[in-house]
């Protein structure tokens, strides 16, 4: 998504988490994707990194018969859809099987391995970015080492221009990968194969090293030095502050809240001047601008909206830069209307909107002493502080 302007969301769909697997490489009395990995089972943390990405409506997992339980346990708590799935003999059965489960209405795929645990918020919005023009994309790192061919000693050479390392997710058009698996027989290495031999354009996108498969133990070793490194907390805090003036009107919006007034805020879109202030301090903690960049009150498509729609955009782009929020303060600055009676309910509405628990939005209110143009009775003024953290 631009920094710099209100472009559509990215694609809505749904991941398709392969978790059917044994992993016998791996050892252990679990399958790897069921094995703890920080605290959690790998496959918590690959479904976690989808279903809390604000692009992702749906996540199927595909599972094996035996692991049921396994599976019910691993699930993270999130408010997006969690469809589980029985796979199949093969890595390709299984598939299938979850492209039928995909809930209808949604136009794109991301299939991924659940053993893939660490896959970047950024990694996820850049292939979906890539399906706005491009029917298959997935994520590939160029082959960088010599090539040799042999087995206990080296009997030849190859050439690695053109070569990647194939990664997850790879994304598709839904239709279209469903089309391309229903022909396929065979065997197949991934989807991108399957999409290739379809006739089905797949773009590469840049991979990620951190987006390592686990596939051996020593690859848990690795994994948990990665999941160390990201420890060193991305804490961000923003500020915002606005200002909008009275004219004629019934009521004032505040905080996404109807309150009866006298007078009316005036502005391009509903003037919430609380909305418009908190929207703003994320913005500011993100450093991706102000509001006024993203919804230009030049651009008449915006007048008179609701101003949940730029606080919506802000914490989408939060969460698409894998970050949580988890506190904002605001302060309304008037001496009318009294804030205080109306203050539970919009502390609700921001939390609602925020999408976290009231316990972390604080709204209050103070005056001016009838001092400058707040005391004056001719506006509202608002600050706000919000806290980021990377998750």
């Amino acid at each position: 998504m631009s920094d710099t302007a209100p472009d559509p969301s990215l694609p809505r769909a749904a991941a398709l988490i392969v978790a059917a697997g044994r992993g016998t490489r791996m050892g252990g009395e679990l399958p790897k994707q069921y094995q703890v990995l920080g605290g959690e089972a790998v496959l918590t943390r690959t479904i976690r990194a989808f279903s809390e990405h604000p692009a992702i409506g749906a996540v199927v997992i595909v599972r094996h018969a035996d692991d049921s339980d396994l599976c019910r346990a691993a699930l993270p708590r999130t408010g997006t859809p969690l469809i589980e799935v029985i796979g199949g003999a093969t890595r390709g059965a299984s598939v299938k099987a979850g492209l039928a489960a995909v809930p209808e209405g949604v136009a794109h795929v991301l299939i991924h391995d659940g053993a893939r645990p660490l896959v970047s918020a950024a990694t996820i919005s850049d292939v979906l970015a890539a399906l706005r023009t491009s029917p298959g994309a997935a994520p590939g790192l160029e082959v960088t080492d010599a090539l040799w061919r042999g087995d206990a000693h080296v009997t030849g050479f190859a050439a690695r221009d053109g070569l990647f390392r194939a990664q997850t997710p790879q994304g598709f058009d839904l239709a279209a990968i469903r089309a391309a698996h229903e022909a396929h027989d065979g065997p197949a290495a991934d989807d991108v194969e399957v999409a290739r031999a379809h006739g089905l354009d797949v773009a590469i996108i840049r991979g990620d090293e951190d987006n390592l498969k686990l596939t051996r133990a020593g690859d848990f070793a690795r994994a948990e030095a990665i999941l160390k490194a990201r420890t060193m907390l991305d804490i961000r805090t923003g500020n915002g502050f606005d200002v909008h003036r009275f004219g004629p009107g019934t009521h004032v919006m505040l905080a996404g809240i109807r309150v009866p007034h006298t007078r009316g805020l005036q502005g391009h879109s509903d003037a919430d001047v609380g909305l418009h202030t908190v929207t703003d301090a994320i913005y500011g903690a993100l450093a991706k601008g102000d509001i006024g960049q993203h919804f230009p009150p030049s651009d008449p498509q915006w007048k008179g909206a609701a101003s949940h729609i730029f606080l919506t955009h802000a914490v989408d782009l939060a969460a698409g830069d894998g970050f949580t929020i988890t506190h904002a303060d605001l302060t309304l600055i008037c001496e009318t209307p009294k804030i205080g009676p109306h203050a539970p309910a919009m502390r609700k509405e921001l939390a609602r909107l925020l999408r976290v628990d009231t316990s972390r939005v604080s709204v209050k209110a103070t005056t001016s002493e009838r001092l400058g143009f707040t005391g004056r009775g001719e506006g509202i003024a608002a600050l706000a502080t919000v806290t980021l953290v990377k998750s």
